[in-house]
């Protein structure tokens, strides 16, 4: 695997499944693959568990770490091509990217969508350069599209959780005060669209994803019709793609709540955090044995070392 930016790097699901499932009973089994190996983490935007767990995935497999905050720990970085540089940004992309790549073996890069451009976020701008000109494999830790560490993490955990073969699995939008991007929803549909499980999209209208992650999935739009028989139920808000980063609703009617639960199988919750707590799920639901938020953000861990142990087995 040379790159990871989504659920199409990969050799195929199983795979990806039983890799995962090795590293987390064997963490430090494959240290020999970082030996002597560095892996560069940027940030262009803010990061607890993704930081954290992609660095501790490294560091179990032997590698050095670095972190770069971009902006903050370096110089302000200009990403616009054939822009006149007599602004703020004194340093380029195109010198910045090359430059990083000569001093590691990896890179990590987070960088959200901006919501200046659909079609700047959708081509996926900062990333791209990242794949064009830094030489070595790179390593999406949050895209402006898609959030590919966290949908794997999502997979291995209702693998560990489910009860039957082909649970029903539910992605609910939930109110936020704030725009968020489609990354962690469009994702977790792509990632979700791979595998048996009955998956139910729900969301008021306006909210639809984007058609290329949606395909054929259903979209309800009750979402307590959707919440019937569920296993899974996962909340995420994300702002509008065909108004394209806007809010149309902060409708609290669709919070997630022990109401709601209660029409589902007994369903799991999930959140792939942080959660405004009474705004996108109540106390109750998140502070209860079926919420597995928090063995989610554990699969992280193992989700972002099964990524390296993946990329360390053929550079």
């Amino acid at each position: 695997m040379k790159h990871f930016i989504s659920v199409k790097d990969i050799p195929n699901l199983q795979y990806a499944l039983d890799v995962a499932f090795d590293v987390k009973t064997n963490r430090f089994a494959y240290q020999h693959l970082g030996k002597n190996k560095t892996m560069i983490l940027i940030f262009f935007n803010s990061s607890l568990r993704t930081r954290l767990s992609t660095q501790k995935a490294a560091m179990n497999l032997g590698m050095n770490t670095m972190v770069l905050n971009v902006n903050e720990d370096g110089w302000q970085l200009e990403s616009e091509l054939g822009v006149v540089m007599d602004g703020e940004k004194p340093e380029h992309l195109l010198e910045a990217i090359p430059v990083i790549g000569q001093y590691c073996d990896v890179i990590g890069v987070r960088s959200f969508a901006r919501f200046q451009s659909k079609d700047d976020d959708y081509s996926e701008k900062i990333i791209s350069q990242f794949i064009q000109y830094a030489g070595v494999p790179v390593v999406s830790m949050e895209g402006a599209t898609r959030h590919p560490l966290q949908s794997y993490a999502d997979l291995v955990t209702i693998e560990e959780f489910k009860t039957k073969q082909r649970p029903k699995v539910v992605l609910t939008w939930a109110p936020h005060p704030k725009a968020l991007p489609q990354a962690v929803a469009n994702s977790f549909v792509e990632w979700m669209r791979e595998t048996a499980y009955d998956l139910v999209v729900t969301h008021p209208e306006g909210y639809e994803l984007a058609p290329e992650f949606m395909g054929d999935v259903k979209v309800e739009y009750n979402q307590k019709k959707a919440f019937e028989g569920a296993d899974f139920i996962y909340a995420k808000n994300w702002a509008s793609y065909t108004s394209y980063g806007q809010i149309l609703s902060k409708d609290f009617g669709w919070t997630v709540n022990e109401e709601k639960m209660a029409l589902t199988n007994d369903a799991k919750f999930m959140h792939c955090l942080p959660v405004r707590r009474n705004v996108v799920v109540t106390d109750g639901v998140i502070d209860s044995k079926n919420s597995i938020v928090i063995q989610q953000a554990a699969n992280r861990e193992v989700t972002a070392q099964a990524v390296l142990k993946m990329i360390l087995e053929e550079v």
